[in-house]
């Protein structure tokens, strides 16, 4: 868990920094494709190389561990390198990309690269001049009256949760808390997905002499986050428009209203990674749906539908996907016109009777966490994760 597999990726691939010059640059996929027919192999491989390092876009760790592995292909021909140890966690996931490639030519790697990165760029199409720099990136940060409505936006990656949405989701939560002509905050998400849950790119460029600091750093950004969720003393409603998956589920015991889109599912896979569970949902998932239900999600990686997760008592209540924008809208709009002192004592009357516990049991959970993040059957399971992602 520290700066993203593409560092690591474009860094090893000897893709000069200066690239980044740019990144505010209008580019048309058209004008890229121009530049680099009608040019021998070995040019379209090279313009493709600064290319490269124009994409605004993060491409996937599928995506990166590709170019890595045609590059080294492509320039030094078929893997002939030891396999890295299995703490080895980046090493090993580059060696694996780059020695699936087989026997192919050093010409035809090439040409794989080439088309590979064109199709990242035909992807991204044109990009303004110039960025507006905001507050907020990894998410949008609106106000309505007396609503604050934060909808997580990294659609393309299903809102997975990166350091970076991390530190603004809590920041937005104690902004709005701040904020006194903010009566209640909504969260949803931008896309198909609600949230994918903890993005696990975080976890990729860790070399083996990382791993503790890792951990360490991973479970003090958790505490900080779910501890946002414990003292937030407003209402909070949770508008899961889509899948949501691991954090993003296990916070929602920590919400006070929650409407799901029929499509949207619950899913908390945490056995299956090697992890244990977090965002308080110990105590509070075998509270508001008994000992069994808990165990077989948090446990037994089951994955509710949304009338299931009514049926558990995890959402309020459940409204078909073509509608759902509009009566959430309406019910929203009514929470809003409701007094704001009342609304707000009563919230944090009802938060006060759990919150000792649930702090305590996010500390439980965060410390677990960061022994089995440090655990060789965590970073086997993770690995396992990408390689079955990858094929």
């Amino acid at each position: 868990m520290s700066a993203s597999l593409s560092c690591c990726l474009l860094n090893i691939a000897k893709f000069s920094a200066s690239n980044a010059r740019y990144f505010s640059h209008v580019r048309q996929f058209h004008h890229s494709r121009v530049a680099i027919s009608g040019k021998t192999l070995q040019e379209k491989f090279s313009s493709a190389q600064d290319l490269v390092g124009k994409l605004q876009e993060d491409p996937g760790n599928e995506a990166k561990l590709k170019i890595y592995a045609l590059f080294k292909q492509a320039t030094g021909g078929p893997c002939d390198k030891p396999k890295p140890g299995i703490m080895d966690f980046v090493g090993k996931a580059k060696w694996e990309a780059w020695k699936g490639l087989g026997d192919i030519s050093k010409d035809q790697a090439m040409g794989q690269y080439v088309e590979l990165v064109m199709s990242l760029a035909e992807a991204e199409g044109p990009q303004p001049e110039h960025v507006e720099n905001t507050k907020y990136t990894q998410m949008i940060v609106t106000k309505d009256g007396p609503v604050m409505n934060i909808t997580l936006n990294r659609p393309k990656k299903k809102n997975a949760i990166n350091y970076k949405m991390y530190d603004e989701w809590s920041g937005a939560l104690e902004e709005a808390s701040q904020d006194e002509s903010v009566h209640l905050v909504v969260i949803t998400g931008a896309g198909d997905y609600f949230c994918s849950g903890n993005d696990l790119a975080n976890f990729a460029n860790v070399g083996p002499s990382e791993i503790a600091s890792m951990a360490q750093k991973g479970g003090e950004i958790l505490r900080r986050f779910v501890t946002a969720f414990i003292d937030f003393p407003k209402p909070l409603v949770g508008l899961i428009n889509g899948p949501a998956i691991g954090v993003s589920v296990t916070t929602l015991g920590l919400y006070d209203f929650i409407y799901a889109s029929d499509k949207a599912t619950f899913h908390t896979p945490f056995t299956v990674l090697g992890q244990s569970a977090e965002g308080c949902s110990s105590i509070v998932f075998p509270k508001i749906m008994g000992h069994l239900k808990a165990a077989d999600m948090l446990l037994f990686n089951k994955k509710l539908t949304a009338q299931e997760a009514l049926d558990r008592n995890l959402v309020s209540a459940v409204f078909p996907d073509a509608v759902f924008k509009e009566q959430t809208a309406e019910i929203i709009k009514q929470m809003a016109e409701l007094p704001k002192d009342s609304f707000k004592l009563g919230k944090v009357l009802m938060r006060d009777v759990d919150r000792d516990a649930l702090h305590k049991a996010n500390d439980r959970e965060c410390m677990l966490l960061v022994e089995r993040w440090q655990s060789s059957e965590c970073v086997e399971a993770i690995m396992k994760f990408f390689m079955n992602k990858q094929n």
